[in-house]
């Protein structure tokens, strides 16, 4: 690791110093409560606080340098201030920094969009390593240092964390990282000093407005992230999703596109559907998969194309694709004693959800009962809950609106809002059970052999967030417990 002050701050446009620059650190922290002696403390502007507050307590707990974008009025002697701009995009540099610049000695491949996000790395994950190689991944549901797993609690971790892993990755061995990106995470800059070998974009609905305001700001918070590769990386969109072409129109890198509609330079064709998978035409091959629905097409075209701008064989790729599994939480399906089938998925969006629905309308008889449970999460986008309620009771026979994470809001009033994007010849259609639990159990009760149960929402997540605390709960445990009552 780069402890000398003067050696992290390489590529930094420094404002202002206070103090000697030529100084050993220990570790690094934006976190005040977690520094020690000899620590450099970065006071990072957020959307919750300000880190400037807490530089005295950083001090106080032995800080020796700290980052900031205005100098205290009480300057310490004993410590080193830097002022910059902007404090959050130096983090991410000097993190880089610190753990000796590791995504410069792996291939990393960002993956960023509103939906895919999740599948598409894992997958690449999996493909990789039954390639042969180790392999790293950082995503939503966990991450991996090879074998090694280690728990996720953001969709893209914090910049220390990131350099971090990939460190531990490359010390591990590891050829290849595919991580998600998420918005907030370009955003705040925490991605903005790796260097990618590849970024995938896979689509742009709507979701996160409460963070970025406007769809406007969201689309532009996902471009940035294709802005800042460089020439010798490749960038690869879905053609399928009108934003594709904006995301390519800055990059300085290698422009590459999917598609299952059109022309593209990465295309596939379904051939068949069925519950257990679906036969797909992949570059003139045929492909048996254990998935299901267009969009699961696109994420294993996105996962080929990525494989082979990576420089591997398509008979390799295409015959070791046949044996990938889904992902946690992801249209997982659980059949119950007498018939009756449940599928698990994470759909948070009204996008994500329609495409699940959509999927089981095409496969589906009509003879059986679609019954979807659904919620929206609290404190988050506000505007997707009439959607998620309106496409809910478009695409189900019953649909029984209940709590997700509701957070510090009131699930009720959650439910309310959702129930408002609901036509009125639909309401006949809709039950509400705030208890989660109690919701599914009864989407079970009233179901009969062949009829199917969608528990969206939840997904990979074990907990359900109320009021602060987190407490235990796993849809498909419920399930699984309630189907062999």
């Amino acid at each position: 690791m780069i402890k000398n002050i003067k050696d992290l701050l390489k590529s930094i446009d420094i404002i202002e110093n206070v103090g000697e620059l030529n100084i050993e650190i220990n570790e690094l922290h934006f976190d005040s409560r977690k520094v020690k002696e000899g620590d450099f403390f970065i006071a990072q502007v957020g959307t919750q606080s300000d880190g400037h507050d807490f530089i005295p307590k950083a001090i106080e707990q032995g800080a020796k340098a700290i980052l900031c974008e205005r100098l205290p009025e009480n300057i310490n002697p004993n410590v080193t201030y830097i002022k910059v701009e902007n404090t959050s995009k130096a983090l991410s540099t000097i993190a880089h920094n610190y753990y000796n610049c590791p995504s410069d000695n792996i291939k990393l491949v960002g993956v960023t969009g509103t939906n895919g996000k999740t599948t598409i790395a894992s997958l690449l994950y999996q493909l990789f390593k039954k390639l042969g190689y180790k392999v790293g991944l950082l995503s939503t549901v966990t991450n991996y240092i090879d074998n090694k797993k280690v728990k996720a609690t953001h969709t893209t971790p914090d910049a220390i964390q990131i350099s971090k892993l990939l460190s531990e990755m490359i010390e591990e061995g590891c050829d290849y990282c595919f991580m998600e990106v998420s918005s907030h995470a370009i955003d705040q800059h925490r991605t903005g000093a790796l260097n990618f070998k590849g970024g995938i974009f896979t689509n742009l609905t709507h979701d996160h407005l409460d963070y970025h305001k406007t769809f406007d700001a969201y689309l532009r918070a996902k471009k940035a992230f294709f802005d800042q590769l460089g020439k010798t990386s490749f960038a690869i969109t879905n053609a399928d999703d009108k934003n594709g072409k904006i995301m390519l129109q800055n990059t300085k890198a290698h422009k590459f596109n999917y598609s299952t509609r059109a022309f593209a330079d990465y295309r596939c064709q379904i051939l068949e559907k069925h519950f257990n998978g679906m036969l797909l035409e992949m570059d003139g091959v045929e492909l048996w998969t254990n998935f299901i629905g267009e969009f699961n097409a696109h994420n294993l075209l996105s996962v080929y194309a990525t494989a082979r701008l990576l420089d591997q064989s398509r008979d390799e790729i295409l015959t070791k694709m046949s044996e990938l599994k889904s992902v946690a939480g992801r249209f997982e399906s659980i059949i119950s004693p007498n018939g009756v089938m449940a599928i698990v998925d994470y759909a948070h969006t009204p996008d994500a959800l329609k495409n699940v629905l959509s999927t089981i309308d095409q496969l589906r008889t009509r003879k059986e009962t679609v019954i979807t449970v659904v919620g929206a999460g609290g404190n988050r986008d506000k505007t997707k809950r009439p959607l998620m309620g309106k496409v809910s009771a478009e695409y189900s026979d019953k649909v029984i609106l209940t709590s997700d994470n509701p957070r510090s809001e009131d699930p009720d009033t959650i439910i309310t809002e959702m129930r408002e994007g609901i036509a009125a010849e639909n309401l006949n259609k809709i039950l509400a059970i705030t208890n989660r639990k109690e919701a599914i159990r009864t989407a079970i009760m009233l179901a009969k052999k062949d009829d199917i149960i969608l528990v969206a929402g939840k997904g990979h997540e074990d907990y359900q967030e109320i009021n602060g605390v987190k407490h235990h709960f796993d849809d498909k445990e419920i399930i699984n417990e309630i189907f062999n009552q």
